[in-house]
């Protein structure tokens, strides 16, 4: 262990959420968030964060159109226990049927529990996408249903659906999440049919759900690929789409009943089906 780490303290006046997908996008390492914004911990400079983030929030109040204050302060520390700091940081979180906790809490007994590792992957249940696709997945998702998680991440979402007793695969692009899946998917005793690297047109048959939770504009452009892969009468959850974005979304899933909305803070989750044939 190093003598000495690096503390960059983030504070933002707006669009927290923006800011938390851009850091867990960019950081190698988790993050811990405050009220007013994030405190990020490691053993190199943060130099070259603290900067992205100054362009980031550039281009944002550029596209936005509006002012908004970012502040960041890094400090050089003497190291100790801020791991230790961190994962206490990290709070179990209760989502419908589910019970998410970090790998270092106790389970609970009356909910299906997920375990975590903030330090493989960003996909905790604490980002609204996240807990919002985990709503739709223990609302909709029954034992024997066959599951494709598309864009698996940290494969949490899969997870739950396995835990629910339907047969799941999932994909991704970033390799990095494939192993990220592979690996909670054994820190929870459970197993995916298939896992692999690419997109989701690389499927061998039909799923009755599909599951989706990347970004607004990902979303339209793999919209065909989504829909081939569905069942007649299949449920389609799309998530990660801010809710300013939702009418040019649905744009693409024209041919889709909406089933139900989920908000959250300034998130949407779609839930879809797709008509059966006559």
């Amino acid at each position: 262990m190093e003598e000495h780490y690096f503390e960059l303290v983030v504070k933002v006046s707006a669009h927290k959420n923006l800011f938390a997908d851009f850091l867990s996008d960019t950081l190698p390492v988790g993050f811990e968030e405050t009220d007013e914004g994030f405190i990020i911990r490691s053993e190199d400079d943060l130099e070259t964060i603290e900067w992205g983030l100054e362009q980031f929030c550039s281009a944002l109040e550029k596209a936005l159109d509006e002012t908004i204050e970012l502040e960041t302060v890094q400090t050089k520390l003497k190291n100790s226990d801020w791991v230790k700091n961190y994962q206490e940081s990290i709070t179990s979180l209760e989502i419908d049927k589910f019970f998410i906790h970090p790998v270092w809490n106790e389970p609970n007994e009356n909910l299906i529990n997920i375990a975590i590792n903030p330090a493989l992957a960003f996909g905790t249940g604490h980002h609204p996408t996240t807990a919002s696709s985990l709503k739709a997945i223990s609302k909709y998702v029954k034992e024997g249903d066959s599951l494709i998680d598309v864009g698996c991440g940290s494969g949490i979402l899969g997870i739950g659906a396995l835990k629910l007793g339907a047969k799941v695969d999932a994909c991704d692009t970033d390799i990095i999440s494939v192993n990220n899946t592979l690996e909670n998917a054994q820190m929870n005793n459970v197993s995916f049919e298939n896992v692999w690297e690419g997109s989701c047109s690389l499927a061998e048959h039909k799923y009755d759900i599909v599951v989706a939770n990347i970004v607004a504009d990902v979303l339209t452009f793999i919209a065909n690929d989504l829909k081939k892969v569905m069942k007649d009468g299949a449920v389609l959850v799309l998530s990660g789409i801010l809710d300013k974005y939702e009418n040019k979304v649905m744009k693409f899933y024209k041919d889709c009943e909406m089933v139900e909305r989920i908000p959250q803070d300034e998130w949407v989750t779609l839930i879809l089906k797709k008509g059966t044939k006559k």
